[in-house]
């Protein structure tokens, strides 16, 4: 079976959203140059207020750039993006990623491709991906707190000093105890962040997927195991876990009752260039096929 892109296109671009990597002064030139290009074809750029304060232009509020705006940019790198994809979920606009960053597998467009990008944008040559997101929901008593997940959600032990004890279970069934530094639940997406590095598969991120992956287990038998997402799997711990979300929110499994997982409603839509391949990113950023 081929898995195929869904060609949406945006019937109007009136208005963009910009969000920019925080406390770096040096993007000011990049906000120039995507300000220019949408002027070029009629649009105007909203900036939101800290990222405006930042690199020194006029900025709104959060909730007005996301309103007003038929798709946003993230300039900086990965962990930006996965940022807005979170913040903005509730407004389900498409995210474009500007690489001013690192590593960069998610964000592929570069600087000095701003203003060709632009243009291939209004000439409707591009694709905008659906990525599965994870919902999670913090269990205290008798109130859920839910959140949001773009990568992953990360069990892991409080200290050096001491091991993990997490629980899992499918439907409400037991079905694994993970004992050691941790584990890790992965979207697709998150297939080549944290997971990777953990000894987790790589999993085409348009598939729809749970990925459980543990983290230095102290056992033998413990390997990756990747789950279809009809089901919801929970979480417990005796331990005081640390909860990671994206590695951008930190809670612990001591305040709470239990750790639910399952595919979010909606997906974050991501922009890319009909040329990016997923395999080339994949050779270029871990270096295979290399002699």
């Amino acid at each position: 079976m081929k898995i195929s892109h869904q060609n949406q296109i945006l019937k109007t671009i009136s208005y963009v959203g910009l969000v920019s990597k925080p406390n770096d002064t040096t993007l000011f030139p990049f906000y120039k140059a995507i300000e220019q290009a949408l002027h070029k074809h009629g649009s105007k750029l909203l900036v939101e207020a800290k990222s405006a304060e930042c690199i020194g232009c006029e900025g709104v509020s959060f909730e007005y750039m996301c309103e007003q705006s038929d798709f946003l940019i993230s300039l900086g790198g990965d962990g930006t993006l996965i940022a807005l994809c979170r913040k903005s979920f509730a407004f389900h606009k498409p995210v474009l990623g500007i690489h001013a960053g690192q590593l960069g597998f998610l964000t592929d467009i570069q600087t000095d491709e701003i203003g060709s990008f632009m243009d291939d944008i209004f000439k409707g040559l591009y694709r905008i991906d659906n990525r599965m997101m994870l919902e999670v929901s913090l269990h205290v008593n008798d109130t859920i707190k839910h959140l949001v997940a773009f990568n992953d959600i990360v069990f892991s032990r409080s200290t050096i000093s001491r091991m993990a004890t997490i629980k899992a279970y499918v439907d409400g069934v037991l079905f694994n105890s993970y004992y050691g530094d941790g584990l890790i639940v992965s979207t697709p997406t998150g297939s080549t962040a944290y997971n990777l590095s953990a000894g987790g598969p790589l999993v085409y991120p348009l598939m729809k997927a749970l990925i459980l992956t543990p983290i230095c287990p102290h056992s033998l038998s413990q390997r990756p195991l990747v789950l279809p997402v009809d089901f919801e799997v929970s979480f417990t711990s005796g331990d005081d876990t640390v909860i990671v979300v994206d590695g951008q929110e930190t809670y612990h499994m001591r305040d709470v009752d239990r750790v639910s997982v399952k595919i979010a409603d909606n997906s974050a839509r991501l922009i890319h260039s009909l040329d990016r391949n997923y395999f080339d990113v994949l050779k270029k950023k871990l270096h295979w096929g290399n002699v």
